[in-house]
């Protein structure tokens, strides 16, 4: 069995540095063709089939594009009080505008990450580079320590989002895989915030559909494959 499985990843990984050479091969033989070399690997909205020990072997996952609010993490630096409870910190514009009273807050020293304390912003103050801003401990801090990490979540949306791992960044093209079919279909989408999780789709996506998360990268090495011919 184990023989089988490194087998696969083995051939898996021979397909995608066939690519990677070909696409060098093609701009260092002619730097006009260069230009056309992602054009040429990216066969169309044609899909992609894998098999059921490809997708095992891979872990093929899939997600949903979803409507959802979109968290994201402003962080920031901060000293806490002689009571051992309040934490002081800075946030720089733009982010100091996203900071609200009541936002809850992860905190932790930075010589021991693995102390992690839940906080909330009790105070917002606006200065002219952005905003102070106080949190409260539900409980106190870490004895004999005064610097701490705070991360300020943040909270927006709702908004139609994908998970982080299902876009696959080409330029300034984001693609992701669709399932429909029984095939993986790439689909280019249009993208607005991303979150620590979920990044938003402005255009290219429906509610509901069912992407690709983790595996793309394979998925998009099969389907190029399929562009040059090297597979057929």
């Amino acid at each position: 069995m184990l023989a089988c499985i490194r087998g696969a990843r083995t051939s898996w990984t021979a397909r995608i540095i066939t690519v990677i050479s070909l696409a060098v091969l093609c701009a260092a033989a002619c730097p006009a063709a260069a230009q056309g070399v992602r054009s040429h690997t990216r066969p169309g909205a044609r899909g992609t089939r894998v098999t059921q020990s490809q997708a095992e072997t891979v872990t093929l996952t899939l997600g949903t594009a979803e409507v959802r609010l979109l968290q994201t993490w402003v962080r920031t630096a901060a000293t806490i009080d002689k009571s051992g409870k309040v934490l002081s910190g800075t946030v720089a514009a733009p982010d100091a505008a996203l900071v609200k009273v009541g936002q809850r807050v992860r905190a932790f020293p930075p010589s021991s990450k693995s102390s992690m304390y839940q906080a909330y912003v009790t105070r917002v103050t606006p200065t002219s580079s952005g905003a102070s801003i106080d949190a409260t401990l539900a409980a106190s801090g870490r004895a004999n320590t005064t610097l701490y990490v705070m991360e300020v979540v943040v909270e927006q949306g709702p908004f139609l989002v994908v998970p982080n791992e299902a876009i696959i960044e080409e330029g300034d093209k984001h693609i992701v895989y669709v399932q429909q079919d029984g095939e993986y279909v790439p689909r280019e989408v249009h993208t607005g915030i991303q979150g620590e999780l979920y990044t938003q789709v402005l255009e290219g996506l429906e509610p509901n559909t069912p992407v690709v998360t983790f595996g793309s990268f394979f998925i998009d090495a099969e389907h190029k494959l399929k562009g040059t011919g090297v597979n057929q």
